[in-house]
């Protein structure tokens, strides 16, 4: 079995990269594209439904795509350092990325709104990490003007490179499936992979890599829906931290491939989004992060639109690791504790 190289060599020729550009890259991409006969079954009309769960990236997302490509692009124009704002994934990517590339890695997070694996991972890689008294959004503010006036390169969606690198993710739905799915399910926070997922669909498609485009369906918490009511949400506030954002930076891009694809855009509450967490770790074995789930909660809660005999793909951005907190305080399977240490106790428990 040949070794996956990661997604710029695996991809070179659809990427704006040359000889001149030093790969940095942690084998990201490859994820698998995975049936989920549970959801397919509350749908039915002989609907499949398949998850591409890019929570088994390297450091736990589908930041870790364009993460490659825009440190790989900073190196070869010389960059020394990096700086992100991040809800978490984002800082976590570019910690990693830019410390095996050799350059140092600034990240402002909203102080106490970043779920904890996250902040691990970032503090881990090396990331020189400053919380600030303010949401996502003024933390971008931040950035880029910091990016604007000192020798640091902006790693966030912003960045074109980044979403070269996200687009590989259709091209990898396609190339396991043999053509474009006719839902495109995707969580929304910056709006950044919608809009690098139909960039990819788009190339794919004109270079006769598939017949058809998806439907792009994006999906927001009910809390923090600036794309779905058309508005900025000044104080956003979900469970889904990944995509607590008021003001997606992508937004006029996420309304261009809307558009184009005859897609929607579609708000789902925490509880709902709760559900479908729990719905692909118990009935799927899937933990994804509770950011992820708003597809699956979107496809489910408009199911109905769903056209008989469609193949859906529904994208899970992140791991469920990234937030143990998250699992542990939604969780009712049978936890039994303080218990006697012994078989007849556990056995009693047990049902036997």
């Amino acid at each position: 079995m040949q070794d996956w190289p990661g997604l710029i060599e695996a991809y070179r020729s659809w990427l704006p990269v040359s000889d001149a550009t030093p790969v940095i890259s942690l084998r990201e991409g490859a994820t698998p594209l995975i049936p989920v006969p549970s959801v397919a079954e509350q749908i039915g009309k002989g609907v499949k439904v398949f998850v591409k769960y890019d929570g088994l990236n390297p450091t736990g997302s589908f930041k870790d795509r364009g993460m490659t490509m825009a440190i790989s692009k900073a190196k070869e124009a010389g960059c020394e350092a990096v700086i992100c704002a991040s809800t978490g994934n984002t800082s976590a990517a570019a910690a990693a990325y830019a410390r095996r590339g050799g350059m140092r890695a600034f990240v402002l997070i909203p102080d106490g709104y970043v779920a904890q694996g996250k902040l691990a991972q970032a503090l881990v890689y090396g990331a020189e990490v400053l919380a600030i008294r303010g949401n996502f959004d003024r933390a971008l503010d931040i950035v880029r003007e910091a990016a604007e006036k000192y020798p640091v390169t902006l790693v966030n969606s912003v960045n074109p490179y980044r979403l070269q690198g996200q687009k590989t993710a259709a091209f990898e739905i396609v190339d396991a499936l043999g053509d474009a799915p006719d839902w495109l399910c995707i969580p929304m926070g910056n709006a950044g992979n919608i809009t690098a997922y139909w960039m990819g669909f788009q190339e794919y498609q004109q270079a006769g890599r598939s017949r058809s485009l998806p439907r792009m369906m994006g999906f927001q918490a009910s809390g923090s829906a600036p794309l779905v009511n058309n508005t900025t949400v000044t104080d956003p506030e979900t469970i889904a931290t990944a995509i607590r954002i008021g003001n997606p930076v992508n937004r006029a891009k996420a309304l261009a491939a809307r558009e184009a694809s005859n897609g929607a855009f579609l708000d789902v509450t925490d509880a709902e989004i709760i559900a479908a967490y729990k719905l692909l770790g118990g009935q799927e074995g899937i933990f994804c992060e509770p950011a992820s789930a708003a597809s699956v909660a979107g496809l489910l809660k408009r199911k109905d639109e769903v056209p008989a005999g469609a193949t859906v793909v529904c994208v899970l951005t992140g791991n469920g690791l990234k937030d143990p907190d998250c699992a542990i305080s939604n969780n009712d399977a049978a936890f039994h504790t303080d218990l006697n240490p012994d078989l007849g106790t556990v056995a009693s428990v047990m049902g036997f």
